[in-house]
């Protein structure tokens, strides 16, 4: 049996998906990327969940600013925690939200992240399942947490 090969470059940032063997079709698929890599913006959000700014501005045209800004962190929030849910009924199970300073000359700033396990002192959709993600949304959205929390 007379074997050949052919070398292929397959494109960056995508993978085999499937061959067929009758025809030589390659299908590719774009790799899955992180979401931190994914949701860098709120227009990056937005799009994750179907909307575009504009339309998602027409939806929230008679909303507060702390009422548009609550509904892009519940986004987030499942946007982030890719599937996963809090199961309040576990203690074991820690639940991260990020911890703004506000005030004063630092005006309103990420400053750090927390965890717990037995009360809620934040919105319970507004958690994270880890310590990082609570981080990277309290820093990379901290302009629409301050919409959020501030009058």
């Amino acid at each position: 049996m007379n074997k050949q090969s052919l070398t292929i470059e397959i494109p960056q940032g995508y993978e085999i998906d499937s061959f067929d063997k009758l025809s030589g079709k390659i299908m590719f698929k774009e790799k899955p990327r992180k979401v931190t890599d994914r949701v860098k913006t709120v227009a990056d959000l937005l799009a994750e969940h179907g909307y575009t700014l504009q339309r998602f501005d027409e939806l929230c045209k008679d909303l507060t600013i702390d009422e548009r800004a609550y509904r892009i962190l519940k986004m987030l929030a499942v946007s982030l925690n890719e599937g996963w849910t809090p199961d309040w009924n576990n203690y074991n199970e820690g639940k991260y939200y990020p911890y703004f300073e506000m005030g004063g000359s630092s005006g309103f700033l990420f400053h750090d992240y927390d965890c717990w396990t037995s009360h809620s002192s934040v919105g319970s959709r507004l958690c994270f399942k880890t310590s990082e993600l609570a981080k990277y949304a309290g820093i990379q959205f901290t302009d629409v947490y301050k919409q959020f929390m501030s009058l």
